[in-house]
């Protein structure tokens, strides 16, 4: 077991010893969901802790991603002084301002990065702040789905929809001051919308990614196929990628461990999402370094968009439409959590 505060300290530790004298280091700071939790409260085995390094500049470099250090999961990012220029623009991004929402500065060379913390923690839960940050999640909706290109190999236009599709837990996690969490989305939204009377929301939610009606068990079936996948993939891949670090070894007990975390609870639904992504991008892999293996690996790829409803080349397009059909809808209960979150203020 690891405590969330010693996990907080190897990451800053790592920054120490490996980031902070690195040409145009400019400062580091803990995101993501270890800054959400008490430190004292036990890291989750499926968790890792972000750490966002910032540069001078407007160029950063590429991500470093997930690796093991000391037994705990730390997923490195660069971020460049232009992403993170003011407070106005951290504020109004749904992505970036938890993480400096405060108290999560780790290095700070020239003292700018704790003078933009504080500006953002004092600005963080005024409604105006609040409800850009649901703006911005409704307009990387928007933006991502009409990206998907019909013509693309079909992990790519699947990853080109779930994510999109993922974000509508965005918006309402913004609206409620929760942290918009990427594997977990679809479990911390269950937990907001209970809390504020929108269950049936949820249930919408699960519609629009195509998983309400499935059952544990076909969830059991599809996380067993996409563990094969993965197991598969590990040691072929190759060709760097953004997401590159999420299928490895080490990261198999967040990648497959965390679905059966889930399933085991009875959260079944809440983790197709994972599921969905996890397969798509090992196929991507293997389509580049191993494609005759992603060819076995496509049947069960197809089965798992047969069950999420997904029947044709042309149905992702229609199921986008589906999602931009329910923004008035989500916006509408955004507000609802805004309206009735004591935490937020004029």
């Amino acid at each position: 077991m690891v405590r969330v505060g010693r996990a907080r300290e190897i990451a800053s530790r790592w920054v120490a010893e490996h980031a902070a004298g690195a040409p145009g280091f400019a400062g580091a700071y803990l995101s993501g969901s270890a800054t959400w939790l008490p430190g004292e409260a036990e890291l989750p085995a499926a968790s890792d802790v972000d750490v966002m390094v910032v540069t001078c500049g407007s160029r950063a470099p590429a991500k470093l991603g997930k690796f093991l250090r000391e037994g705990v999961m730390v997923e490195v990012t660069y971020v460049p002084w232009e992403q993170i220029r003011s407070a106005e623009v951290v504020l109004g991004s749904c992505h970036l301002a938890g993480g400096l929402r405060g108290g999560n500065v780790i290095a700070d060379p020239t003292g700018r990065l704790a003078r933009l913390q504080a500006k953002v923690a004092e600005g963080y839960t005024r409604r105006r702040w609040v409800r850009a940050r649901c703006e911005d999640a409704e307009l990387r909706i928007v933006a991502g789905l009409g990206a998907v290109e019909a013509s693309a190999p079909v992990h790519d236009r699947v990853l080109g929809w779930v994510f999109p599709t993922g974000v509508t837990t965005h918006v309402l996690l913004s609206a409620g001051l929760r942290n918009p969490t990427v594997r977990l989305r679809y479990l911390a939204v269950r937990g907001l919308l209970a809390e504020y009377g929108h269950l049936d929301v949820h249930e919408r939610l699960l519609e629009l990614l195509g998983c309400a009606r499935m059952s544990a068990a076909r969830v059991g079936y599809h996380l067993a196929a996409m563990a094969r996948v993965f197991d598969a993939t590990v040691p072929v891949a190759r060709t760097p990628l953004l997401f590159s670090s999420d299928i490895t070894a080490a990261a198999r007990p967040i990648a497959v461990g965390g679905g059966c975390e889930l399933i085991g609870r009875g959260l079944h639904r809440e983790a197709v999402f994972w599921i969905v992504v996890t397969y798509a991008r090992c196929l991507k892999i293997l389509a580049s370094d191993d494609p005759a293996a992603g060819e076995r690996f496509s049947a069960g790829f197809g089965e798992l968009l047969g069950d999420l409803g997904v029947v044709s080349p042309g149905g992702l397009a229609g199921r986008g439409r589906e999602v931009l059909g329910f923004l008035p809808r989500l916006r509408e209960v955004a507000e609802s959590v805004m309206a009735a979150n004591p935490g937020i203020r004029d």
